[in-house]
C-alpha cells in the first residue's frame, strides 16, 4: 500500500495499527529487495524498501532506541546521530593526525550490514531494554524476510540498509563489539597514545607506537569473529602516517576522501584532504550519464541542475586543501556540458566563443572552500 492509499483513511488505519500491535498480530512484512549503483565499485548496494505501515513503526521504534543509547554512545562514533555528521568526524580525525600519531589502522568490515548476527544483536539490545514487547517486535523486523523477484527469502543475519531501524541498530552492535572493546581493553593497555573514530562501519584508529597498531590489528579479527564478521584483507592494513613518518608515510581513505600527509604554506606538516580517486571517478560517470539524459532540456534548465549538483559536491567536498580537486571537477563538469550543447546544435553553431556567451547569462558555480578545518 502506498503513502498515498494509506492516508486516505489515515486515523481509522493507524487505529486498527494501534489495535494489532496491542494484541501482538501485527507483524512486518517482508522488505522489497532493490539494488542501486555502489559509488566508486561496479558492484550494486542491495537495499531493503519496508512497507509504508512497517516504516511508521520502525521511526517510532528508531526514535526510542536513539533516546536510550545516544548518551551511551562514545564520543568518537558519528554515523547516523543528531548533531554529528561526516564533516565533524573528520575534523575530530584532523586533530588527532595532527598529534602523536605515527601509524594508522585502516580496516573494513566486509559486508557489515548483510552479516549482523541476529542473536548478539538481541543479548545486546537486552543489556539495557526490560520490555519484552519492544523487544519482541525488533526481533520480528529482523526476521521478517525479503521479497526479491516475488520470491521470498528468510533473513537469519542482518540489518538491511534503506530500514529506519538499521542505523541506529548498526550502531547498538559496533557499540559493544568494537568501541566498548577499543576503550575498555585496547586502549587501556596500549603503551603509547591511540584512539578511533568510527562513522557507521567505517573507522579509522591510529596509534603511536606500531606494535600498539599490530596488537590491534590481530585482536580485531579475533573480536570481529566472535560476532558473525570480518574484515577484508584486501582493503586493511597498517601504515605508517604522522608528522615524523617522512617519505615512508602512505595515504588512506575515509569517508570519500584520500588522507596524505603534507606542508602548508609555511613549511609545517599537516594532514591533507583529497577527493578519493574511486569516488570521482564515479562522480564523473554520473555527470556524464545525466548530461546525456538531460542534453536537450532549455539551457537555463540544464545549467541550474548542474549547479545544483555542482553545489552538492562542493558543500561535502569542500574541505581544506581540497580546492585543486575541486577545481579539476568544475573543468570536467564545464567540458561535458560544451560537449552536449555542441552535439545538440549539429557541430554548426556551438564553439568556445558562443559557449562563453552562454556562460556570462548563466554562469556555472564555482568551487570554493566551505569546510574550513581551522
Amino acid at each position: 500500500m502506498t503513502k498515498a492509499e494509506y492516508e486516505k483513511n489515515l486515523d481509522e488505519n493507524i487505529d486498527k495499527l494501534l489495535s494489532r500491535m496491542k494484541t501482538f498480530s501485527y507483524r512486518p512484512q517482508p522488505v522489497r529487495r532493490t539494488y542501486i549503483e555502489k559509488e566508486g565499485s561496479d558492484e550494486l548496494r542491495p537495499l531493503g524498501i519496508p512497507a509504508y505501515e512497517d516504516r511508521l513503526v520502525q521511526g517510532v521504534i528508531a526514535e526510542i532506541l536513539s533516546v536510550i543509547y545516544e548518551p551511551k554512545f562514545y564520543d568518537f562514533s558519528y554515523g547516523f546521530r543528531v548533531g554529528r555528521d561526516c564533516h565533524k568526524a573528520i575534523k575530530f580525525l584532523d586533530d588527532k593526525l595532527m598529534g602523536k600519531t605515527n601509524f594508522i589502522v585502516d580496516a573494513d568490515i566486509k559486508g557489515f550490514f548483510n552479516n549482523v548476527d541476529h542473536e548478539w544483536m538481541m543479548k545486546f539490545l537486552e543489556h539495557e531494554i526490560e520490555d519484552r514487547n519492544l523487544l519482541r517486535y525488533i526481533k520480528r523486523f529482523l526476521k521478517s524476510g525479503i521479497m526479491e523477484a516475488g520470491n521470498f527469502t528468510e533473513t537469519d543475519s542482518g540489518v538491511p540498509q534503506g530500514g529506519l531501524c538499521s542505523p541506529i541498530m548498526a550502531n547498538v552492535y559496533l557499540h559493544y563489539v568494537l568501541d566498548m572493546w577499543f576503550d575498555k581493553v585496547m586502549e587501556k593497555n596500549a603503551r603509547g597514545d591511540c584512539g578511533m573514530v568510527r562513522y557507521a562501519d567505517d573507522f579509522v584508529c591510529w596509534f603511536q607506537y606500531k606494535d600498539d597498531a599490530e596488537k590491534f590489528y590481530e585482536g580485531l579479527k579475533e573480536r570481529l569473529a566472535k560476532f558473525g564478521l570480518e574484515i577484508s584483507e584486501d582493503k586493511s592494513k597498517i601504515i605508517k602516517f604522522g608528522r615524523f613518518a617522512g617519505k615512508d608515510a602512505d595515504k588512506f581513505d575515509f569517508l570519500g576522501f584520500t588522507i596524505v600527509t603534507g606542508v602548508n604554506r609555511k613549511g609545517k606538516y599537516v594532514p591533507k584532504y583529497r577527493t578519493s580517486g574511486k569516488k570521482l571517478k564515479a562522480k564523473k560517470k554520473k555527470v556524464k550519464k545525466w548530461m546525456k539524459i538531460n542534453m536537450h532540456a532549455p539551457i537555463d534548465t540544464l545549467i541550474n541542475k548542474l549547479n545544483l549538483k555542482l553545489r552538492g559536491h562542493y558543500n561535502y567536498y569542500g574541505l581544506s586543501h581540497n580546492l585543486r580537486q575541486m577545481v579539476g571537477f568544475f573543468k570536467y563538469v564545464r567540458y561535458e556540458l560544451f560537449k552536449a550543447l555542441k552535439r545538440r546544435s549539429n557541430d554548426s553553431k556551438m564553439n568556445w566563443d558562443v559557449f562563453g556567451k552562454i556562460e556570462s547569462y548563466n554562469p556555472l558555480s564555482k568551487p570554493k572552500i566551505t569546510v574550513p578545518l581551522w
